[in-house]
């Protein structure tokens, strides 16, 4: 695949990608476990295949050219992410049914909008599964702008972030922005999914933001290490999943979760025969 990277640009937008979306994915999805939120990615995720399905209808009915279905998809995901938050406001006591109310708007309106484009086609199953051939020049530019943003945001506000996870109720006492911040994390993670989509597929996503994240919580001894540990998992994950779906010719999004999975299988095991052979000691 080295030789393939180097001779054809698609290939290397959708690697450079991928190495991206390993970074930012299990980054944020650590904040995401940690406050019991990993349904959001699946609520989003599905918000998102409404945007693209509505990019793509628009394309193919009144050739809209200006938005690609890359683009319809983020701004779906961002309203998601907004949607979500004000009814978790409305369900203060309930606050998980936001998720799934979300999450059943986004199916219905991906129905429609799949019918209305003539049904599921190539360009909807790259989407749903991800594809090695599908993420072209501005696409990487718009997945490198939203991780820089994430990092930016994650570095200035890491104790604020670190805290609201922990003890919300602690976090705001002590004067912090609840309101604000929670919306700009949300505003974030939208953004994140719609990027990954691309490599991992709209089906597939949320796994890419919990697997290495659980693998990670096995070994790690605090947070920061949990972070970077599922960073690792992540970019593991994927580096092998690209080359592996390339040279099978199949989307990565499966091979990328199989690898994580597999990933988080051996890392209990070995956690498990590690304890053993301590407390037998």
């Amino acid at each position: 695949m080295l030789d393939a990277i180097l001779n054809f640009e698609i290939l290397r937008n959708t690697f450079y990608t991928g190495l991206i979306v390993g970074l930012l994915a299990p980054l944020l999805g650590t904040f995401i476990v940690v406050r019991r939120l990993s349904l959001i990615a699946d609520g989003l995720s599905h918000v998102t295949l409404a945007g693209i399905s509505f990019g793509l209808f628009m394309q193919k009915k009144y050739t809209l050219l200006a938005l690609t279905p890359f683009h319809t998809g983020i701004i779906f995901s961002i309203i998601g992410a907004i949607v979500i938050e004000n009814l978790r406001g409305v369900y203060k006591a309930f606050q998980e049914i936001a998720i799934p109310i979300t999450l059943s708007i986004g199916v219905g309106l991906s129905v429609v909008f799949i019918a209305m484009a003539d049904g599921i086609n190539t360009d909807i199953y790259a989407y749903l599964f991800g594809s090695v051939a599908a993420v072209s020049r501005s696409d990487l530019y718009l997945v490198l702008f939203t991780a820089v943003f994430v990092i930016v945001v994650i570095t200035f506000l890491y104790k604020e972030l670190f805290a609201l996870s922990f003890d919300e109720e602690f976090a705001t006492v002590s004067g912090i922005r609840a309101k604000i911040i929670h919306y700009l994390f949300i505003i974030m993670t939208a953004l994140v999914i719609a990027a990954s989509i691309r490599i991992v597929g709209v089906l597939l996503v949320s796994a890419l933001m919990t697997l290495p994240v659980a693998t990670a919580m096995r070994i790690a001894k605090s947070f920061k290490q949990t972070i970077v540990y599922s960073i690792i998992f992540g970019e593991v994950a994927v580096i092998i999943g690209l080359i592996t779906g390339y040279y099978l010719e199949i989307p990565p999004g499966g091979t990328i979760v199989i690898t994580s999975a597999i990933l988080l299988g051996l890392t209990l095991l070995i956690k498990k025969w590690y304890l053993a052979y301590i407390y037998k000691g």
